[in-house]
């Protein structure tokens, strides 16, 4: 039970700063956090072996998304004419 509250805690502070970060660079580490904390969640909860895989599937679509956000801020994709 402690590690499950521990994970939701860390999940609400990073949420907290996703929320109140000004600066979009800064929020992407503490959006991987949440990602981190909910996939861990995920295992602590479910008492399933499947549990396991859901939450990989889930860490690495999250990733994806993340690394997919940080490359368009960065200016990935830009095309030059």
């Amino acid at each position: 039970m402690i590690e499950l509250l521990l994970c939701a805690g860390i999940a609400g502070y990073a949420a907290l700063r996703v929320v109140l970060e000004r600066n979009t660079m800064r929020k992407l580490p503490f959006l991987n956090v949440v990602s981190f904390a909910v996939a861990g969640a995920i295992v602590l909860i479910v008492p399933h072996p499947l549990a396991v895989l859901a939450a990989a599937a889930y860490f690495v679509g999250s990733t994806l998304e993340s690394n997919a956000i940080a490359s368009t801020w960065a200016g990935g994709g830009k095309k030059d004419e």
